[in-house]
């Protein structure tokens, strides 16, 4: 069997965040007491409106193939949402809907990438976004933007990555792992390096745009600079703000010649995303937008527990982030000490497993992100469970010597 995998998939990794929460179910069948923190998923319930219209789309019959890319009428409900909350026009020729934000993202690189092509990736990184860039051919090109720069990327960091082979660079605020969202003073300083490298595309990924806090405002680069709308590639979706994680719907704006090509793509791979799904997002964007900010609160209050609990516990550190629901924070002052049991905690990954057989709390890892040492808390679930989970974090990092 070992000739079955192509050269593709063995330049790639399974998805780290996705093995830990498989790991933590696992152990949960087995009856231990395991707190899960790290699928990056709401546990708020989809809107009552947005499942009534998925309902009333069944029994409307709307059972059928829709369009590769998208409904006209979910489309349209995409460009009134650019528009509206972004200040970005399109129409409904540029936009691109697929199951879920991962198959855009790849679509893009599988339309646009050649071998040698690169792409500049900040880390700390999501962590599906080198590997999508590998399968499609291209090479992923590492910039860090460390913890003293609140994890973002510095103009002159970009620049000094930029070669005549780089195709694109992703943008992705607020961050998946960090939480780190771009100012638009921050956002207006990297364009101005883009200007500069005419043959770079943008990806940005929003999918996070409604989960901000302390009234952090939140743009998006297409709609500070206005004159790389051209070259931008505006991705969001359904998933977080809506908790329509399952539902798969992921959408961009971009130039209309990426968008055909990205089209193409999905016409011989995926086809079309559930029409169902797709009739529950058009509710989700052209209905009531109220209870958005009353759950960006409930986060809010969560984020300040976590950090506040994470920032008394022994050699860790928890910078406060700005937006969507995770923490990042720093093991440095628990690197090289012993656990109870034995085990010397040489690296995050170490940490991570550690804290998984002592205390029953699963996180992900910082190298799975590309930066060590730190590990990644999603904060999407009850104030108890967080308290409970801290709680043991601080009793785990306290056992070490």
């Amino acid at each position: 069997m070992s000739d079955l995998q192509s050269s593709a998939l063995a330049r790639v990794a399974p998805s780290a965040t996705l093995a830990a929460t498989a790991k933590a179910r696992e152990l949960k069948r087995q009856g231990r007491n395991i707190i899960s923190l790290g699928a990056g998923e709401p546990d708020f319930d989809t809107p009552e409106n947005i499942k009534a219209a998925a309902i009333a789309a069944i029994r409307r019959g709307e059972t059928k193939y829709t369009d590769v890319d998208g409904l006209p009428e979910l489309k349209a409900a995409i460009v009134a949402k650019f528009a509206r909350e972004n200040g970005l026009t399109y129409t409904t020729a540029q936009i691109h809907v697929a199951p879920g934000g991962k198959p855009v993202i790849y679509n893009a690189f599988v339309a646009t990438l050649s071998p040698g092509d690169e792409v500049i990736v900040p880390a700390p990184y999501w962590v599906s976004y080198p590997d999508m860039v590998l399968l499609a051919g291209g090479d992923p090109v590492f910039v860090t933007g460390v913890e003293t720069d609140g994890f973002k990327l510095r103009p002159e960091v970009l620049e000094a990555a930029i070669t005549p082979r780089t195709k694109w660079l992703i943008l992705n605020s607020p961050s998946n792992p960090t939480g780190a969202a771009y100012t638009r003073a921050e956002l207006e300083a990297l364009a101005q390096v883009l200007r500069r490298h005419p043959h770079v595309w943008i990806l940005t990924d929003d999918m996070y745009e409604h989960l901000t806090y302390g009234g952090f405002e939140y743009t998006t680069i297409a709609q500070v600079a206005p004159d790389l709308y051209d070259r931008t590639l505006t991705v969001n979706g359904v998933s977080k703000a809506y908790a329509m994680t399952g539902w798969r719907i992921g959408y961009a704006g971009g130039p209309k010649p990426l968008i055909d090509l990205m089209r193409k793509v999905a016409s011989q791979t995926t086809s079309n995303p559930a029409s169902i799904s797709q009739w529950a997002a058009v509710e989700a964007l052209n209905g009531p937008q109220d209870f958005l900010p009353e759950r960006g609160a409930a986060f809010e209050r969560r984020r300040d527990l976590v950090v506040s609990m994470l920032n008394q516990a022994t050699g860790i550190r928890c910078p406060s982030p700005e937006g969507a629901f995770y923490v990042y924070p720093s093991i440095e002052g628990l690197i090289g000490k012993t656990a109870p049991d034995g085990t010397v905690v040489d690296s995050d990954e170490t940490f991570a497993t550690a804290l998984l057989e002592a205390e029953g709390v699963s996180v992900v890892h910082g190298a799975a992100f590309g930066l060590s040492p730190y590990f990644r808390i999603s904060y999407a679930t009850s104030e108890d469970v967080l308290e409970d989970a801290c709680a043991r974090i601080q009793r785990f990092a306290a056992s070490l010597r």
